[in-house]
């Protein structure tokens, strides 16, 4: 199955081809820059280097959240006009659950995390199997002193994988002490070729054009929208 994966939940744009088992291309950027102008050329290039045809992809499969508002969205956008423009395909998967792929092997606790502001982060527990990587606790907007906390109690030794963890490792390591540990800065970015990998595996959306971003929280901007109409519909 030829896959096209897209990633561009956080400041990383992420794309990758894949062939069933095998990698044909993937190309990785960690640049505060916007991927509303970078995502497609970024595409039609790599396509265009291993030599695959828009119409000889059969699977399109995208980070769906959480991350940036922004860049979850258009990466959501994105993969759902192709999909339905090539009549094929598409596979959302947990931006979180692709980072925790570089946890292969660890006999800690499997922690990624994406800051969220005022002390908040995105975050899922995982841990390895001895096969593959299985879901603890799903995803979730969580404080993250209140999450170290939390893994305080379960008592395990803890990884914590991503680029945002350098922002809050002071709070874990509070907690935890020594039981926790970071990975690797090589491992600190979500790979396209694990987020393809995990979509070849999954069943597709039935309903395409129902497909949204997996946000975890209202944005800022909407959040106050809200509040205010709330409490105009209060006073009036």
């Amino acid at each position: 199955m030829k896959t096209l994966a897209i990633d561009t939940s956080t400041y990383v744009m992420g794309v990758a081809i894949l062939d069933g088992n095998q990698l044909v291309g993937e190309v990785t950027t960690n640049l505060k820059k916007n991927h509303s102008l970078r995502l497609m050329p970024a595409i039609e290039s790599l396509m265009k280097e291993v030599g695959v045809a828009p119409n000889e992809l059969e699977r399109i499969v995208v980070a769906q959240g959480p991350g940036s508002y922004t860049g979850v969205r258009i990466g959501v956008t994105t993969a759902k006009t192709l999909a339905w423009s090539l009549g094929i395909s598409l596979v959302g998967v947990s931006s979180l659950e692709v980072m925790a792929q570089h946890g292969y092997y660890a006999k800690e606790l499997i922690v990624p995390l994406i800051d969220a502001r005022r002390g908040q982060i995105y975050s899922g527990t995982y841990r390895w199997n001895g096969k593959e990587v299985d879901v603890v606790e799903a995803d979730r907007l969580i404080l993250a002193g209140d999450l170290a906390r939390m893994l305080a109690k379960a008592g395990e030794d803890v990884l914590l994988i991503g680029q945002d963890v350098s922002m809050h490792y002071d709070t874990f390591a509070a907690v935890l002490g020594e039981k926790v540990k970071r990975a690797a800065f090589t491992h600190s970015l979500p790979r396209p070729a694990e987020l393809g990998r995990l979509g070849q595996q999954r069943s597709p959306i039935e309903n395409l054009h129902a497909f949204a971003p997996s946000y975890l929280q209202l944005a800022e901007a909407e959040a106050k929208w809200r509040e205010a109409k709330r409490q105009d519909e209060n006073n009036g």
